[in-house]
């Protein structure tokens, strides 16, 4: 009997020796812990070297190293140690344009990125190291050179179950980090700094299905928790949750390309609040408070239905909740026009707590014709600003402009400005202002 447990007890550890994927560490591919120094090619040797033997783990380990473009492949963990850090180069030079073949408006011929993957299944980051890209290095030349001379941080396209978790992440050159038509995405326990540059978003889940977001703290100068859909897919069944945002855009905004549009999206527990550094600024509004908490938008074709947003708390943000349907009509490929108005059709906000709100308002908006339905708002405080005298209601729809909570400036309302609605339902919303405010609590127009 003892030489049997004995033999089923080596069998048992040999059976989990031989299923251990292995380690592949830079430093033993030629990796320098020196900044000085490129590390590109060992970085990439050794992924190539783990995919080909059927996945495993790429360790970075403790110490600073600087990498230009990188590619991972399927069934590859990048692991980096406590104290590693790794650095995008500073050169632009060191950046591989990579071409994929999804067509989407941010496709559109070949674009740089510090960590790239596209068509790949079953990849990590992972650990409690920092990727920093010093964002800061590459100025911006033109208006849309997002990932054309200002590199992304991470980029994956058409990737399945991807998780990425734990480590920081630090100065891109623009988004910080891309997922693009993915699916099966986990993303957790991140700290994400991003403050260096223009168009610096924290996250941007664009046409993603099955996407949990957790436990994130985010500190960005663009948007922060992002829901974009730059081709027809759809960005659905998305849960976020419990994260910390501060930005000087929006928080927590889906737009604002919507070729597809969004269904299916759970946002729960999270903090909106002003960055601790206020240092400073490339976009957003001039008070730093932040532009919106919430922002809702269709502006391009596509759909939002059945959004559900709950237990939020908020300091700050000029106009904390935005919804809008408009019709901007950006299309995604050169040779396709959008000619149709997208659809608002079912939100939920409720139990959520905002405090120190600018004065401008809230807005709930669609277009003569195209009215946003079935909004329903429960448990809303909203305590902000304040000071205004009376304001007229706009009277220009502004359809086709970029949607911004801030579009017509101070709102009539204190509290909601409703335009072209039908069923918006609110229930105990209570709203006060810290100096005399001359505006009522709601003003609607073309509302059933």
């Amino acid at each position: 009997m003892k030489q049997l447990l004995l033999t089923l007890l080596f069998t048992l550890s040999a059976g989990s020796m031989a299923t251990h994927a292995a380690d592949y560490n830079i430093v033993d591919y030629g990796a320098k812990n020196d900044t000085t120094v490129l590390s590109t090619h060992a970085l990439q040797q050794a992924i190539d070297a783990c995919a080909q033997a059927g996945g495993g783990r790429v360790v970075v380990p403790t110490g600073s190293y600087t990498t230009g473009s990188i590619v991972l492949r399927s069934h590859v963990e990048l692991y980096l140690e406590t104290g590693a850090t790794l650095y995008g180069s500073t050169r632009l030079a060191d950046y591989q344009p990579q071409r994929t073949d999804y067509m989407s408006l941010r496709t559109w011929g070949s674009t740089i990125q510090l960590i790239f993957a596209d068509g790949q299944d079953d990849i990590t980051i992972s650990g409690r190291g920092t990727i920093d890209g010093r964002g800061a290095a590459f100025p911006k030349l033109t208006w849309d050179d997002e990932g054309i001379t200002r590199p992304h941080l991470l980029r994956f396209i058409s990737c399945r179950d991807i998780n990425v978790s734990g480590v920081t992440l630090r100065n891109s050159g623009c988004w910080m980090q891309h997922y693009l038509a993915c699916d099966r995405v986990t993303i957790s326990g991140l700290r994400i700094f991003n403050r260096n540059n223009y168009n610096n978003d924290a996250l941007d889940l664009d046409g993603c299905h099955d996407v949990v977001v957790s436990d994130l703290i985010c500190d960005s100068d663009d948007d922060g928790i992002t829901l974009k859909s730059t081709s027809p897919r759809l960005c659905e069944n998305v849960t976020i949750q419990n994260c910390i945002v501060s930005s000087h855009c929006n928080a927590i905004k889906l737009g604002t390309e919507t070729n597809g549009g969004f269904r299916n999206i759970n946002i729960t527990g999270c903090v909106v609040k002003p960055s601790a550094d206020q240092s400073s600024q490339f976009f957003g509004h001039p008070s730093r408070r932040g532009t919106s908490a919430i922002s809702l938008e269709i502006t391009d074709g596509g759909v939002l239905e059945n959004v559900n947003v709950g237990n939020i708390v908020v300091e700050g943000t000029e106009s904390p909740i935005f919804i809008r349907l408009g019709n901007r009509a950006r299309s995604y490929a050169r040779d396709v026009v959008i000619s149709h108005v997208g659809t608002i059709d079912g939100i939920w906000l409720h139990d959520i707590s905002i405090r120190g709100a600018g004065p401008t308002g809230c807005s709930i908006t669609g277009l003569p014709g195209h009215p946003v339905q079935n909004i329903h708002l429960t448990n809303i405080s909203l305590q902000q600003q304040g000071g205004q005298q009376a304001v007229a209601i706009p009277a220009d729809e502004k359809a086709a402009e970029y949607p911004e909570a801030t579009m017509w400036g101070v709102l009539p309302a204190k509290g909601f400005f409703v335009r072209h609605a039908r069923n918006v339902v609110f229930r105990n919303i209570s709203i006060s202002c810290t100096e005399p405010d001359q505006r009522p609590d709601y003003v609607k127009e073309d509302v059933e």
